[in-house]
């Protein structure tokens, strides 16, 4: 059901009842000759080794240099690549197989066309002071972080000697970082002197956290580091005078990224036509959805602490018990901790960013794509069989997955029934697919350089509904500004939507065709247990039907 020229609806019935009943292998039910896959685990062990960079004055080595002198080792491991036959491996064995081709080319396009070491200044971004609702950080991000959520203060004698190892990584990082930021790719430039700045800010933050005054080699090393920041932040503004190239990398490297690297079988085109008729169907849909509202009484937002406290604790009850009542997906013991963890505070009205204005009137909606943090915790709880999946995919190569299923589930559950108590909620969920329509659909422009970041902004303001974009400035810039330094990953919310409702066309369809019931609690199951890979991989592991990779392998 992906695209015309290779439509899975042709599958004869008898073709895709063999496919439904083998596709969904363990990995200990192993096709292929254990020393052949266990070949192709050692490899992408060795990659992993590989592309975590050498060090350079105790810095990651980033220099133009370094990657000229590691190339000969690339070669190496793409021709121990080449030469795997997986003639007679499994499903889930060739899904690994993919997952490792993926990453090597996407570390292949880093190195020749997206260059974030030379053009992107916000790679630089060493303090992180949360965790990512997705696999790992979003955007390009270098290998010598210090994650400050990570710590515990008052800080251990060990931890403390962590932290130090990290932080005196970054006045040398820094030094280096004036050597390599050669690019003149102006919008990137510019907006990632903001991160560099905040940096400073929160690095400061340490200093007032409880114990850290009492180590004078912890204060030495934050003091350093704000140093070092500051400086660079200082020279990037100085040579921003000097940028004026355009910061996209253009349809063909944007098409040729999403296909081989992200392994989402669309091109720039396609995209732009999904999410120009997302954009549209959210907007009709939202306009119907009031009208036939129209005498229900409007909602109210939460005007005090007290009652978004207790409207949030409301609605994460209300959604958990809906996925389990209704055998949406099986509820496991860590969704409620997993939830009630995130599910925020109150927000002056005045203060409130776009999703924190939805969030005000009803949560359940936002908690919706807080599927992310059901996913982390069955991460961090129970590790994948294989080894290939087991951490974060590089490149962030989960967008179409994690991102995809967060913003699917929000309209899937609303279908499903979530807000038959309250119609009115329906609305938001219609404005949220209109917000994240209208962004990705800026940035395929920025990244084609028909428009600038702030002209993809434009669209991303003036495009969702109610005004709610124009309320703070504050996320539209960080929106905008990840989305032209990650290409793909502004569509991939829309996009990676399009491409589960296809999954589940499929799975369902198969099911039917084999004379089995469908249970939607089947599909959720299956495609959590897969992991955190691309959908075309999911769905291909699912149903048997390898559409998508067929249409990125053709154009291999």
């Amino acid at each position: 059901m992906m695209l015309p020229n290779f439509p899975s609806f042709a599958l004869p019935v008898w073709v895709a009842a063999l496919c439904i009943s083998c596709s969904w292998v363990s990995f200990n039910d192993v096709s292929a000759p254990t020393d052949e896959y266990d070949g192709l685990v050692g490899l992408f062990q060795d990659w992993r080794q590989f592309e975590n960079p050498p060090l350079y004055e105790g810095a990651p080595d980033y220099r133009r240099e370094t990657f000229l002198r590691r190339q000969d080792a690339f070669a190496t491991l793409q021709s121990k690549f080449a030469a795997i036959d997986t003639t007679a491996w499994t499903i889930p064995q060739k899904v690994d197989w993919y997952i490792l081709r993926a990453e090597m080319k996407g570390y292949d396009f880093n190195v020749r066309i997206l260059k974030p070491w030379e053009r992107d200044p916000a790679f630089y971004k060493c303090l992180w002071t949360y965790r990512s609702d997705v696999p790992a950080h979003e955007g390009p991000t270098n290998h010598g972080t210090t994650e400050i959520w990570m710590y515990d203060f008052p800080l251990s004698k060990d931890a403390e000697k962590n932290l130090i190892k990290d932080l005196q990584v970054i006045p040398p990082f820094y030094k280096q970082a004036k050597l390599n930021l050669i690019g003149n790719a102006k919008d990137l430039w510019i907006a990632g002197i903001r991160d560099i700045k905040r940096q400073a800010t929160g690095l400061q933050d340490i200093l007032n956290k409880e114990g850290v005054s009492d180590s004078k080699l912890l204060v030495e090393a934050i003091d350093n580091a704000i140093a070092a920041t500051k400086d660079l932040a200082d020279w990037l503004e100085k040579e921003s005078v000097h940028k004026t190239g355009p910061s996209g990398i253009g349809k063909d490297n944007y098409t040729y990224y999403l296909q081989q690297v992200h392994l989402v079988p669309l091109t720039w085109e396609d995209e732009v036509m999904i999410l120009k008729r997302e954009l549209a169907r959210a907007w009709a849909s939202l306009k119907l959805e009031e009208h036939r509202n129209r005498h229900l009484p409007p909602l109210v937002d939460a005007d005090s602490p007290e009652k978004y406290d207790a409207m949030a604790k409301a609605s994460a009850e209300s959604l958990l018990t809906f996925l389990e009542e209704q055998d949406i997906v099986t509820v496991a013991d860590y969704f409620k901790p997993a939830l009630d963890a995130h599910l925020g505070e109150y927000i002056p009205k005045e203060t409130r960013n776009f999703f924190w204005i939805t969030a005000h009137y009803d949560p359940r909606p936002l908690y919706s794509h807080f599927y992310h943090w059901f996913e982390l915790a069955q991460m961090d709880t129970h590790p994948h069989e294989s080894a290939i999946r087991r951490d974060p995919l590089l490149y962030n190569i989960f967008d179409s997955r994690n991102e995809g299923i967060a913003t699917a589930v929000e309209e899937m559950f609303m279908q499903a029934g979530l807000y038959d108590d309250n119609p009115r909620v329906k609305e938001i969920v219609y404005i949220m697919i209109a917000q994240r329509a209208a962004r990705g659909l800026g940035s395929l422009y920025a990244h084609a350089n028909e428009m600038t970041m702030e002209e993809a902004g434009g669209i991303h303001s003036e495009y969702t509904p109610r005004g709610w974009m124009k309320t703070e400035k504050e996320l539209l810039l960080f929106e905008q500004h990840l989305y032209l330094r990650q290409p793909g990953y502004g569509t991939s919310y829309i996009t990676g939507k399009y491409m589960v409702e296809d999954a589940l066309a499929d799975f369902a369809r198969i099911k039917e065709s084999n004379g089995d019931e469908f249970q939607l609690k089947d599909f959720f199951d299956q495609i959590n247990a897969i992991g955190n890979i691309p959908i075309s991989l999911s769905h291909w592991e699912m149903t048997g039907v390898d559409t998508g990779l067929k249409i990125i392998d053709r154009n291999d």
